[in-house]
């Protein structure tokens, strides 16, 4: 019977002023019962909107259908016909802009809530059914792929599902890419994402850690050990800043310094962890997405009295997600808008005391469509702040390029490729995700991931 109520079935959340001392989930998830109930919202429309909204084009009605007759099992692989990360997908996808945004539910209400209900599939299937037995016959042909982020992950497990012999080199200590550095535990529980990680392993993909491509080993010296094809998805790790007077001091930080250290070595246990994160009482974050909350809502939950968020336009052009826009103001986070920082005041002894910003207002639309900010000569002020975070976007790496002759790069060090099928000018190697694009979404990654396996299929079929 079709549930016909207008508004998404409520998911269960920690309380704010809970939540934002812990770093322990959010979101709490579906029962089954939630989970049946905002499932029977679907239309099961019959040209599927929704499909055409998902880069990895997960069948959604099908999966939802499953989910409302109480066939999780059937629902959870269904997805993974086409999307190796489910419990991820269904946490951190923007689905607001993409599968539900075409959703024809939410014409006239809420859009069903297709990442709540893939959540809950993957976990249910994680929880209750065994690791399965994979029984893919191995063709012998050996691909490596750069990089065991969202992109690595997608690429690497649709190619072993082919029959290929695949080896992921990751950077650091432990694979997973952003999704372990750059995602917060109350987000994305780190322990779900090396769950996820083993359904990959179980296809037969190996991992190997501590291997910096561009520095341990090279493309070409990749190739000659045998691999006929490469892959390089290894993100978009280089922060960017701001270059103005002060973000030298001690006390700013790059959130992605800051976040790697409170996601993957879990600062947050100081002193029983392997290191430290100073924040003081008053903190401000520069930027305004979704990278920008998570430091923020990082910030607060490790003692901060005060976090702000500064952003030179107004919240309707911010980039966050809008779910974690609302979680970020419930849990006390101060926004100041309008405003761009100058310069970053220091002590005698060289910590952080405070930061000018100016006023900004909304000129024309600058070339990506958003109102271009423009300066408010004399609006200068001073925010008392001990912390600062640089969260203003980050670009690829420039090991892996500095290390390949004739692998042609952008100005700002995206690898180029051509778009339909992720090749690079270099023969054999593909590259996607935010190595490609700069820094982007999961979802987008994972696309990438997929494209590129199939052309690499493709070609090392006709090799």
């Amino acid at each position: 019977m079709a549930n016909m109520s207008l508004n998404k079935v409520k998911i269960p959340e920690q309380d704010p002023n809970i939540r934002n001392k812990n770093f322990l989930e959010v979101a709490l998830g579906y029962t089954k019962e939630m989970a049946i109930e905002e499932a029977q919202r679907c239309l099961n429309c019959k040209h599927r909107p929704c499909v055409s909204g998902c880069p990895v084009n997960v069948k959604i009605p099908d999966f939802i259908r499953l989910v409302a007759e109480g066939k999780f099992e059937e629902a959870y692989e269904k997805i993974r016909e086409t999307n190796s990360l489910p419990a991820i997908c269904g946490r951190v996808c923007p689905q607001e802009n993409q599968c539900e945004k075409l959703c024809v539910r939410g014409k006239n209400g809420e859009p069903v809530g297709i990442g709540r209900l893939e959540r809950f599939a993957a976990d249910w299937y994680m929880q209750n059914i065994k690791a399965k037995t994979n029984n893919t016959v191995k063709n012998g042909r050996k691909v490596a792929v750069i990089g065991s982020g969202p992109s690595g992950l997608s690429c690497a497990g649709d190619l072993a599902k082919l029959g290929y012999d695949v080896t992921i080199f990751e950077a650091f200590h432990v694979p997973g890419g952003v999704l372990m550095y750059g995602i917060p535990e109350f987000r994305l529980p780190k322990a779900l994402v090396q769950d996820e990680i083993q359904t990959v392993k179980d296809l037969g993909v190996k991992i190997e850690t501590n291997m910096v491509i561009g520095k341990v080993l090279s493309l070409d010296e990749i190739i000659e050990l045998g691999y006929e094809a490469i892959f390089i998805g290894s993100g978009a790790g280089l922060p960017s800043f701001m270059g103005i007077p002060g973000e030298t001091l001690n006390g700013v930080y790059s959130a992605n310094e800051f976040l790697t250290r409170i996601n993957l070595m879990k600062a947050y246990l100081f002193p029983n962890c392997d290191t430290p994160v100073k924040v003081g009482k008053n903190v401000a974050v520069v930027g305004g997405g979704n990278v920008a909350m998570d430091a923020a809502r990082s910030a607060r939950r490790l003692g901060a009295d005060n976090v702000y968020i500064v952003y030179r336009r107004t919240e309707a052009e911010m980039p966050a997600r809008k779910e974690e826009l609302h979680h970020a103001k419930e849990e006390g986070i101060i926004f100041k808008l309008l405003a761009n920082p100058t310069q970053i005041f220091g002590t005698d002894a060289g910590w952080v005391r405070g930061m000018e910003c100016i006023e900004m207002e909304l000129g024309e639309p600058d070339a990506t469509g958003r109102r271009k900010p423009v300066v408010k000569a004399g609006s200068e002020f001073v925010i008392d702040v001990d912390t600062v975070i640089i969260a203003i976007g980050q670009t690829p790496n420039p090991l892996i390029k500095n290390a390949t002759p004739g692998l042609d790069t952008t100005k700002w060090g995206g690898i180029i490729v051509k778009e339909e099928t992720g090749e690079t000018s270099k023969k054999g190697v593909y590259a996607g995700g935010d190595a490609v694009t700069g820094a982007a979404t999961v979802i987008l990654a994972m696309g990438a991931g997929k494209k590129a396996a199939i052309t690499i299929d493709e070609y090392l079929k006709n090799k």
